[in-house]
């Protein structure tokens, strides 16, 4: 029983390391004025990170280089600056990749313009998943170049937050990428809802 609780101890205490360092990463991103840079760096450690922590998303025997995270090309264009309007609060239950659900409350809209093309995302407070803001999308890439169940685009649990600019919402796409449950089934994670279905591709972040 004593083993069994250190073993849950330790698990916790790596998740929260990992956790951390994502944090400290997009700290990193936040503040560097190369954004080329920041997303260079932005690749890198999380290779590190899903080649080398316990926590890391991949199988155990997929932790080489031919499994590591393969990315679309920069794109300056596909970092928008989003208004954020209030919406009423909504409780609602996200899909998620499991048996189950994630219950979120919908606190706004962010609206944005993409290759001049008006789109909005729905903004999420996750009440369970560890709380925290959460914008996740599907596209026209899903299924095809990209994990077809959506990506994550803003995701504070896990410390995935670029911030601010100009009082708007930063949502860069080059920096998105999927749940956890794309890479090992084990993880329950929570999905895109419809509203957060776009129906143009982007070409930017993390693909198949």
């Amino acid at each position: 029983m004593a083993a069994e609780s250190i073993s849950k101890a330790v698990q916790l205490l790596e998740l929260a390391d990992w956790r951390r360092r994502v944090a400290e990463l997009y700290a990193e991103v936040r503040n560097s004025r190369d954004r080329l840079h920041a997303w260079g760096l932005w690749r890198e450690t999380r290779e590190q990170l899903f080649m080398t922590h316990s926590q890391s998303p991949l199988l155990s025997d997929q932790r080489d280089a031919a499994h590591a995270p393969r990315y679309f090309p920069y794109d300056p264009t596909l970092r928008v600056l989003a208004e954020v309007e209030d919406s009423a609060a909504e409780e609602m239950a996200l899909p998620v990749s499991a048996p189950g659900e994630v219950n979120a409350q919908k606190i706004g809209v962010a609206r944005f313009t993409v290759n001049g093309q008006p789109r909005t995302l729905a903004i999420y407070w996750l009440q369970e998943y560890s709380g925290g803001l959460f914008v996740s999308f599907r596209d026209a890439t899903s299924g095809s170049e990209t994990y077809g169940a959506g990506r994550y685009v803003l995701d504070t649990a896990k410390g995935a937050d670029l911030g601010m600019s100009d009082q708007r919402l930063v949502l860069d796409f080059n920096f998105s990428y999927p749940p956890s449950c794309s890479y090992d089934p084990k993880w329950s994670c929570p999905l895109p809802p419809r509203e957060n279905w776009l129906d143009i591709p982007i070409r930017a972040g993390e693909r198949i």
